[in-house]
């Protein structure tokens, strides 16, 4: 067991490293996939984070892999698709979610082909799907940064987004500033899911924010119950997924997001909330 599970992290300080700063994006980023998931925004987070895919692309021509640099650099292309998305949406008329879809794939293809023409193969795989290597001092100071900040505001901006999520016209009639507060939290989502790819790269990101979110939601019914619910399965699931990347040499942003969608299944299958093997067994004692 000391081999399997301890031994790794021991020997390698890049593995600690990786292990802190997932550990780190584990505290924020599921809290934030639990809003999403109550205000039904689940595939926003994966589309800003295609959408900051240029941003990433620009820095790493501009600087290689320097984690502020590409950092600053997705920031803004993130915040300018999820702002633009809102803007466009109200100036024409049509819904915000196919605007974010038109823009995030014009992104998407542009961030894609930018890395393509600077970079080698190997650089584009290390930008969409992460490396534990690549997370050094810096990158783990902006995770354990972006974590504090994101606990920090969501300390305030709870009850809004709670109220935003439940009943908006009476967080609207209470003066809640529902739409400041969508904008922080589109903010948040963007700068979490930044600070993950170093280490699971652009396009597994998400998963760690996502998943543990979903999962959570058949364990608990309260919202407060679902975040830490969400927090516990994305630290085991970075914990399991960093042992399962180095044990078996398969990359770690697919890994941590294979495990957390094991949990995933766990919880659909076994869950008490909502599970199907519960739902089995209630019935049957309904009908005895």
């Amino acid at each position: 067991m000391h081999d399997l599970l301890i031994a790794p992290f021991v020997e390698f300080g890049f593995l600690r490293r990786a292990l802190v700063g997932c550990l780190a994006l584990s505290v924020s980023a599921p809290v934030l996939g639990v809003f999403l998931v109550l205000r039904r925004m689940s595939l926003t987070a994966d589309v800003l984070a295609h959408g900051a895919l240029p941003g990433v692309a620009l820095g790493f021509l501009l600087a290689g892999l320097s984690a502020p640099v590409l950092w600053f650099g997705g920031l803004v292309a993130g915040l300018v698709v999820a702002v633009g998305a809102g803007a466009l949406s109200r100036a024409t008329g049509g819904r915000e979610d196919a605007t974010l879809a038109a823009l995030y794939l014009v992104a998407l293809g542009l961030g894609v082909a930018l890395v393509s023409m600077g970079g080698s193969a190997a650089d584009l795989s290390h930008i969409l799907f992460g490396s534990v290597l690549g997370v050094d001092d810096a990158a783990l100071l902006l995770m354990a940064g972006v974590a504090s900040v994101t606990l920090v505001v969501l300390a305030f901006a709870w009850r809004p987004l709670v109220l935003e999520c439940f009943d908006p016209a009476f967080a609207a009639a209470a003066g809640a500033q529902g739409g400041a507060w969508h904008l922080v939290f589109q903010g948040l989502v963007v700068v979490n899911v930044l600070s993950a790819f170093q280490a699971l790269g652009t396009l597994m990101a998400v998963g760690l924010m996502m998943l543990p979110a979903i999962a959570s939601r058949h364990w608990a019914r309260e919202v407060g119950g679902m975040a830490y619910a969400a927090v516990g399965i994305a630290v085991g699931s970075s914990l399991a997924g960093i042992l399962v990347s180095y044990h078996l040499d398969v990359p770690t942003g697919p890994a941590i997001v294979l495990v957390a969608g094991a949990a995933w299944v766990v919880s659909v299958l076994a869950g008490p909330v909502d599970g199907l093997l519960p739902r089995l067994v209630r019935r049957g004692h309904l009908a005895g």
